[in-house]
């Protein structure tokens, strides 16, 4: 198949739909499709380019008076491509997908990554709209999307050509890729055990917030000998608020923002039990790598978390804005090492969901099936056409041997 993903930039900087895109783009170039990546430019280029991956520039905004630029672009690279799909990541691609053209031959399909985004619902003019847990479909279906056609397609990490490493353990990456950081898993970073690791951006809804009181708790229980240490990988615009408020709480020394990190396995694996206390999280890439470092799993009961981690088989669920709660789910793991190891364990159990080969696969067949379902229904519409054509000129023969004249 010709594929087209659009996607507004890029860039490596932790965005879990960029990311997601780009894995699905490479798997889907080394399994033999002819491979288009249309976005505003950033750092995956280089990887795009081992892969087979063709990557235009198209700037996409939300600025008006842009569109028509925007729209002549698209029109171009359908010209140029020719695709059988266009799928849309977001919602300015999607958009200009549906409306590049008034009579398109390809099959749009979109991926609702952050339905908790009023804006969201505009993923709906896809043929096929794509949520990445049970939940966000479910929350899709509410806000009016056709069950026909909505499909679910889990996100998953493992395999990623993002992370790839040689025989050496070195990162197979070419010479001035921007794409990788890629930091081997046996390249560790020395940390302070017990360790608590989050990787999450720095923004209100990650619950950063919640994990910095929760921490706060578990540092004033006196019954340990040694106290935990708290890694916050990642970044965002809350980061300077999210330190003063660990000032606040007087453990800014044991609390260590390290900033954002391409690759996190380095921390995941050195994380005694490893946190994500978001508000809103549709399909967390990161739970699933934590799941593949073996990680002792404490997440919020929200939206697709409880999906990524067997339902609480393979971490423990907390309520969402419940520092207390998250205190002592954490708190329980740092002091029960049998525990601790057991959930880890179960971490690691049936990964294979969550690999980017399946990802790739269930992607192509619901193209396939999107595909088939346009083709049958231009057919209908040909009919249709063709019928009401010999229906009308049936009435006009008819008019005319009566000798009305119309």
């Amino acid at each position: 198949m010709k594929i087209v993903h659009l996607a507004n930039h890029a860039q490596n900087v932790g965005n879990g739909i960029v990311n997601m895109m780009v894995d699905l783009a490479c798997m889907q170039a080394r399994a033999g499709h002819e491979v288009t990546v249309a976005t505003s430019g950033g750092g995956f280029e280089p990887l795009f380019a081992r892969y087979g991956v063709r990557h235009v520039e198209l700037r996409q905004s939300k600025t008006p008076w842009r569109v028509p630029a925007m729209l002549a672009g698209m029109r171009r690279l359908v010209a140029q491509t020719q695709p059988d799909v266009v799928h849309a990541h977001m919602m300015t691609g999607a958009l200009m997908a549906r409306l590049c053209t008034a009579r398109r031959r390809f099959a749009l399909v979109t991926t609702v990554h952050n339905e908790f985004q009023k804006s969201a619902t505009v993923m709906g003019v896809g043929d096929c709209v794509v949520a990445v847990s049970d939940a966000v479909a479910a929350s899709m279906a509410a806000r009016g999307i056709p069950a026909a056609k909505l499909a679910v397609v889990r996100n998953g990490t493992i395999g990623t050509p993002r992370f790839a490493v040689d025989s050496g353990g070195r990162p197979d990456v070419a010479e001035g890729d921007s794409s990788a950081e890629a930091q081997p898993a046996s390249v560790l970073p020395a940390v302070m055990r017990p360790s608590i690791v989050t990787v999450a951006g720095m923004y209100e809804r990650k619950g950063i917030a919640d994990l910095l009181r929760a921490f706060a708790m578990l540092c004033g229980q006196t019954h340990r000998a040694v106290q935990p240490t708290l890694y916050l990988v990642g970044d965002g615009p809350d980061r300077a608020r999210m330190e003063a408020l660990a000032q606040a709480l007087g453990v800014a020394d044991r609390a260590h923002f390290t900033g954002f990190m391409a690759n996190p396995r380095a921390w995941l694996a050195q994380a005694d039990v490893f946190v994500l206390a978001s508000h809103r999280e549709p399909g967390g890439l990161v739970l699933s790598e934590a799941r593949e470092a073996g990680c002792a799993i404490v997440a919020t009961n929200v939206d697709g978390n409880p999906e990524m981690l067997d339902r609480g088989e393979a971490g423990r669920l907390v309520p969402a804005s419940d520092p207390a709660a998250l205190a002592v789910a954490i708190g329980g793991l740092i002091d029960d090492t049998a525990a601790r190891h057991a959930l880890a364990a179960r971490a690691r159990e049936h990964l294979d969901v969550f690999s980017v080969t399946r990802v790739c696969t269930d992607y192509l067949a619901l193209y396939e099936r999107t595909l088939e379902a346009r083709r049958a229904g231009r057919a209908r519409g040909a009919g249709a056409r063709a019928t009401a054509a010999a229906s009308d000129g049936a009435a006009r023969g008819t008019a005319s041997a009566r000798g009305v004249v119309r």
